[in-house]
């Protein structure tokens, strides 16, 4: 395809920002329709069933059930390389709703996809466009089963926004995590009468317990080992024949976690159970969540766009200690979640949850969806960008992760 110059890029940027504001009564009824209607992770029905809706109409070509989750879709428009994707999630808390926002991730990915379509057809083979309904974020961690299940093969970059009190491009910390449920089998007795005919499992648990949290002095920074026990018993005269404890275990490489801290930890509880003649039995109740890649390239290109609509930027405070499931996607793709700034309210609460629906909510979320264009538009046509990008994974992925001991 021919080299695009300053100037036309320019201009179909303006196309890009007239479309997007002329979609604000869309994404307004994205955000109200599901701001009013809130699913959980794997129940966004009502959610899926409307952006698909959406999406077809506007002659999305649209397949549901995507790695066999249920309410998960991937919707494309076009057949040109690169196949650049829009990242969006539906899926909303229990009590408070839509108080992470994803009510308005939804509609800035399905007006950005919409905008695309227009500004940059299919017939001129600039590049195919599509978006990914990614459910459970809050919960299973829908990205990463979707990695797993390879629903990102042909995808070559995705992009996301995400509400908040800040616009910024990434680059804090964002943390691996792959929680560890452990459980303890022993025997029953009387505690009071025969107490060395039983096996204690609480003891077994406990013990694991403090091993696990001694091991800080045992591992490089940063690390996080954070648990608490779920079941020790269910009487205080009976020897407990069972007891179980969650932790939930982070660093901030996926390998150095996977390879040193997990290992450790199991060797921790495995000790514990041996020494007091216990069985034990591990099991990940959640996915391994990666931590986030950050691409240079990819973060310079949202920033200039974030700046072209006006958005003040502060400086990243490399600050963190979340995880997301953006992190595994962008270990298979180069991939980026930039922050937008829609409300004042902190994260995870009803006040966040009412503050989608709001005029600055809304208008937050258009110029979101302007940015995430312009960034798409940027990755199309200069082919820069995404080498560099793919550059930059093929180096993290052949680089040693797991460290030493």
């Amino acid at each position: 395809m021919r080299p695009w110059g300053k100037k036309e890029i320019q201009d179909r940027k303006r196309e890009i920002m007239a479309e997007v504001e002329s979609l604000r009564p869309l994404i307004t009824d994205i955000a109200e329709a599901l701001h009013d209607n809130p699913e959980l992770g794997l129940q966004e029905v009502f959610a899926a069933k409307k952006l698909t809706g959406i999406l077809e109409e506007h002659g999305f070509g649209v397949q549901r059930g995507v790695a066999r989750l249920p309410t998960a879709f991937r919707a494309t428009l076009g057949s040109a390389s690169p196949n650049i994707a829009f990242m969006a999630e539906y899926d909303a808390l229990p009590g408070i709703g839509h108080g992470c926002g994803h009510n308005l991730i939804a509609a800035v990915a399905v007006s950005a996809g919409i905008a695309m379509s227009k500004v940059c057809p299919p017939e001129e083979g600039v590049a195919s466009w599509t978006v990914l309904g990614t459910p459970a974020e809050e919960t299973v961690g829908g990205k990463a089963i979707m990695v797993q299940e390879g629903a990102f093969q042909g995808i070559d970059a995705a992009l996301i926004a995400h509400p908040g009190q800040r616009s910024g491009v990434g680059g804090g910390t964002s943390w691996a995590s792959h929680p560890l449920e452990i459980t303890f089998h022993g025997k029953t007795a009387h505690a009071g009468s025969n107490p060395e005919g039983g096996v204690n499992a609480l003891d077994a648990c406990v013990l694991a317990y403090m091993s696990v949290r001694n091991l800080r002095n045992r591992l490089r920074d940063p690390v996080r080992l954070a648990g608490i026990i779920t079941k020790g018993g269910d009487a205080p005269n009976v020897i407990p024949d069972l007891a179980q404890m969650r932790f939930t275990l982070r660093s901030t490489d996926w390998r150095y976690l996977e390879h040193v801290v997990i290992p450790k930890v199991r060797e921790c509880a495995q000790g514990a159970a041996s020494a007091l003649g216990a069985e034990v039995q591990f099991r990940h109740h959640e996915e391994l969540f990666r931590e986030t890649l950050h691409y240079p390239a990819l973060q310079r290109a949202c920033l200039d766009n974030l700046q072209l609509v006006g958005e003040e930027v502060p400086g990243q405070d490399g600050g963190g200690g979340g995880v997301t499931d953006v992190g595994n996607v962008t270990w298979v793709i180069p991939a980026i979640q930039i922050s937008f700034n829609s409300t004042s309210a902190p994260g995870h609460t009803k006040e966040m949850a009412e503050s989608t629906v709001t005029k600055r909510g809304i208008d937050a979320a258009v110029r979101a969806a302007q940015v995430l264009s312009s960034s798409a538009l940027d990755l199309a046509v200069c082919h820069e960008i995404l080498e560099e990008a793919r550059n930059y994974l093929e180096a993290r992925l052949s680089a040693s992760g797991a460290g030493e001991d």
